[in-house]
């Protein structure tokens, strides 16, 4: 596959011109998934993908034009809504939860024709960087199965890269996009919080959470974030801000752009990864981009920002979950109290429950102006920061990961080096900017390694002609396996 395509594209033209039926196409990747070689899904939509691929085949024998979209096989994150069909968040709480709607941007996609294969494996509620806190168990990345997918959002990742789907929809809280994309050899783009709507995502921290696409390139990230940037009258935290299309931009000449690179960000990671930032740093040069070196102190907030305020929100938002309305119940019980407290002790992992705990910690009457309105105070003070650099700069490069995919049980005894593995993604979080990682290479074990780039809140369309550019000059995507292996 040459940069210049994309696998969308490709499916769209093989559909029109008939050289494969989309019922073909959907039965290739039924076939695939059903083989579970990676562990990417916790559901399969098995008969509503092929009665929605009959549909888009007697449009297409009809003579009627199909959208881009159209026929386009979906997977999507176990957090995302979908009507009729179960949506577990990775967690025996949710086990056999369906939904009575669906969220707005799978309504999206589904009224362009996408078809939906399944919902993808997840970390627990979106807690965890290496999809290992899934009540449904790990997923695999397809790299090396004895490695891990990264997370949460490893099942579209490893789905997208294995040839289990043509691209995936997922959630960021804090990188849970970008380090799967990382880890996995593919392109995550997190998009400015308000640009995708948030109605019918199950929410871990609402002020963090965003949806956005992961691809095999730029091009199919692009096209998909145009579908899905939609204003949203029932997500309050959508932004009516005229969207920039991203897809006419690419390609665009990028020299005299100004890219900095954070210094803080270039020390203590990986050699491998350091080498291959620099090498996405000549080509640039090449491109004409000027790069500068900068120094942002404030960034050594960013964790301790990240983890209070996720961990108060998670606490906030999972408070509904308590055997009472909906979701995990146990058989015998006391009486209301001890409903409750089983629920939740026997319905959620230990991750789930250790950011509970840490959440309620931080948000009691005792504690709140110590830790949660500091908090609160040093985001916009960060957020303050990032604004004076981007009066200097249009685009900022370093590391997606400072590390690349690691084995099972990393951090089995030790919680925080797993949150560590956050340390280059939380900041656009909690400043809402864009964000996108794109492979730029392998270390010597062959692992993908992935290069970050963020922008200036809904300039996503800059963003993507920067990593395009990118791209076009170094394709590193590797089709692991799969059927995205024949196109």
């Amino acid at each position: 596959m040459k940069s210049h395509r994309s696998i969308i594209l490709k499916i769209h033209e093989l559909l029109e011109t008939k050289k494969i039926s989309c019922v073909e196409l959907i039965k290739k990747y039924l076939d695939e998934i059903k083989k579970n070689k990676f562990n990417a899904y916790i559901t399969v939509t098995e008969n509503e993908a092929l009665n929605s691929a009959a549909l888009v085949d007697k449009k297409i024998s009809s003579g009627q034009e199909i959208k881009l979209l159209e026929g386009i096989p979906v997977s999507l994150k176990d957090v995302i809504s979908t009507k009729g069909i179960r949506t577990t968040c990775g967690s025996r709480m949710l086990e056999n939860y369906v939904p009575i709607y669906n969220a707005t941007c799978w309504e999206i996609l589904k009224n362009n024709g996408a078809i939906l294969l399944g919902k993808n494996n997840q970390d627990e509620f979106a807690m965890g960087a290496s999809n290992e806190t899934s009540f449904f168990g790990p997923v695999k990345n397809p790299y090396d199965i004895t490695k891990v997918p990264g997370g949460s959002t490893g099942g579209g990742a490893a789905s997208v890269v294995g040839g289990l789907a043509a691209f995936s929809i997922g959630t960021d809280t804090g990188g849970s996009l970008r380090q799967p994309a990382s880890f996995c050899g593919i392109v995550g783009l997190k998009p400015s919080y308000g640009s995708v709507s948030r109605y019918g995502i199950i929410p871990m921290a609402s002020s963090f959470d965003q949806a956005g696409p992961l691809t095999l390139t730029v091009k199919d990230a692009s096209i998909v974030y145009d579908a899905i940037s939609k204003f949203d009258e029932k997500d309050s935290s959508s932004n009516s801000q005229a969207r920039n299309l991203t897809y006419d931009s690419l390609d665009k000449d990028i020299s005299g752009i100004r890219i900095g690179i954070p210094k803080e960000f270039m020390n203590g990671m990986n050699s491998e990864i350091i080498s291959s930032i620099k090498n996405v740093i000549k080509t640039y040069e090449n491109l004409g981009a000027k790069i500068d070196y900068f120094s942002l102190p404030e960034v050594k907030y960013a964790m301790s920002i990240y983890y209070v305020l996720m961990c108060a929100e998670a606490s906030s938002n999972l408070g509904r979950f308590d055997g009472i309305r909906y979701g995990f119940r146990p058989k015998n019980y006391n009486n209301v109290e001890d409903l409750i407290i089983r629920s939740r002790s026997e319905g959620f992992g230990d991750e789930v429950k250790r950011r509970i705990l840490l959440g309620t910690y931080i948000l009691s009457s005792s504690y709140t102006n110590n830790f949660y309105k500091k908090a609160q105070e040093l985001r916009e003070f960060l957020t303050c920061a990032f604004a004076s650099v981007f009066e200097e700069f249009d685009i900022i490069l370093l590391p997606t990961t400072p590390t690349t995919a690691f084995g099972f049980d990393y951090a089995e005894d030790d919680p925080i080096k797993m949150y560590l593995a956050d340390v280059c993604t939380v900041t656009a979080n909690e400043i809402k900017i864009p964000a996108i990682s794109i492979p730029c290479g392998f270390d010597k074990q062959n692992l993908p390694i992935g290069v970050q780039l963020f922008a200036p809140r809904f300039r996503e369309d800059i963003l993507l002609n920067a990593a395009y550019k990118y791209e076009s000059e170094n394709f590193c995507v590797k089709i692991v396996d799969g059927v995205n292996n024949l196109y």
